[in-house]
């Protein structure tokens, strides 16, 4: 480890426990994804965690952090582990601090989606919704798609100034989810504030995150519950009205469970994309020759949508629980215990992919696992990519001087979505 990196890392051992400390001092390293380094640029960290400690043992995670390629597939692929973060043996102890704090929880309040259970549950609710994301039918939403993204770039005119987050990345997917809903677009820019506010659940964020996206979410309830009352009454030929008359061998969504469903299709269906199409142009933009290629042959961009996911993964991480003692890669793994799987490292994995670290738009067998692999594979992945697709053909096609403004790209906070707040360009 360098003496840089050591000086650097000296500014936040004060803020770690005895054992994390004592690990950083045998390693060099120490898993800290709210390091502003590592919103900026979490990769340098990762090929190092990733060649120097890539089964880490992690206290200020609770547990382990995975990053090469095949040990993340792996638990992925395993349902022996669990998605239910109640099964982590430090939950009781972050719920107490919680109520404490007066932050509610998924679990208690009955909306948790079904990213965060395991079978049976999860098959159940999993199988009520997915007829309406089958490749066939997010295939037939092609025209719609690209309807709205032509719709978005014709709205910013001859502007040179663009900021892509706020012109495209955001309202594209926001837009296209909320058309399934059924939701009038007088309500659309509020869906698209609740997610905004919502995503903050998520990762390492503040107890005041937290109790501003349950704010948020108590606000989309309190709204879907006349939205779900009116389908009742008078069903409609959208997602809505089908996720309430959702059956299946008798079974049906609860009213908490619908809402959990609605939460989880809005931020998942919304936030993804836009860290996708932010992540993917920035990393054209970076590298003009690539952009080139696509621009000269765009039949190619279907392909490079794998490339780009793989290369700045929207998606950075997500978690499993140990349910039972057991030995994994030649580690003791305790019941209780956290497996982080860092899906943006394992993405660079040198054993997996030849020069990782270089974008490729022409690359094969591009396999990303940022949404996930096995059972909790993401609903909305097919969708997500046909969004990019589109968007990046009309993008390119339609911007041809695009360039990178000369504003510092500001990124987010948020621990598990990756991508700019704001990516200011400019045409000409």
């Amino acid at each position: 480890m360098s003496l840089a990196a050591r000086l650097d890392a000296a500014a936040f051992l004060s803020d770690l426990g005895v054992r994390a400390a004592a690990e950083w001092l045998r390693s060099g390293l120490v898993f800290m994804p709210t390091r502003t380094s590592m919103r900026a640029d979490p990769y340098p960290f990762y090929r190092r965690l990733r060649e120097g400690d890539p089964f880490h043992r992690s206290y200020p995670a609770g547990g382990w952090v995975l990053s090469r390629h095949d040990d993340i597939l792996a638990v992925l692929g395993d349902r022996s582990f669990s998605s239910d973060e109640r099964r982590w043996s430090r939950y009781p102890r972050i719920r107490g601090l919680h109520r404490r704090a007066g932050v509610p929880d998924v679990y208690e309040e009955g909306v948790v989606s079904m990213l965060r259970v395991d079978a049976p549950d999860h098959t159940r609710l999993r199988r009520l919704v997915s007829t309406a994301f089958t490749p066939r039918a997010v295939e037939r939403m092609r025209p719609r798609v690209m309807g709205v993204v032509h719709e978005l770039i014709d709205a910013v005119g001859t502007r040179r100034e663009i900021e892509l987050v706020r012109d495209v990345a955001a309202p594209l997917p926001v837009t296209i989810i909320a058309e399934m809903l059924g939701v009038p677009v007088r309500d659309r820019e509020r869906f698209r504030a609740w997610s905004d506010e919502v995503v903050r659940t998520l990762g390492d964020g503040t107890l005041d995150d937290r109790r501003r996206g349950w704010s948020a979410i108590r606000e989309l309830a309190s709204y879907l519950e006349d939205e779900v009352e009116g389908r009742r009454r008078e069903p409609r030929d959208d997602l809505l009205s089908a996720l309430v008359a959702a059956e299946e061998s008798g079974d049906r969504l609860s009213t908490r469970e619908l809402f959990g469903t609605t939460v989880l299709l809005l931020v998942a269906g919304n936030e993804t994309t836009t860290k996708l199409l932010c992540n993917g142009l920035l990393a054209l933009l970076r590298h003009p020759e690539q952009l080139a290629l696509l621009r000269a042959e765009p039949k190619r961009i279907p392909g490079a949508v794998e490339e780009l996911i793989r290369y700045d993964s929207p998606v950075q991480l997500t978690s499993r629980m140990v349910l039972e003692d057991r030995e994994l890669c030649g580690h003791a793994l305790r019941r209780g215990q956290q497996l982080v799987l860092l899906l943006g490292a394992g993405n660079r994995d040198p054993a997996r992919y030849r020069d990782p670290e270089v974008l490729d738009v022409l690359r094969e067998d591009v396999r990303p696992l940022s949404f996930g692999f096995g059972a909790h594979v993401c609903l909305g992945a097919q969708l997500a990519r046909l969004e990019a697709q589109v968007a990046f053909e009309a993008l390119l096609a339609r911007w041809p001087d695009l360039r990178l403004g000369d504003t510092p790209i500001a990124w987010g906070e948020n621990t598990v979505l990756r991508g700019p707040r704001a990516l200011p360009l400019r045409r000409g």
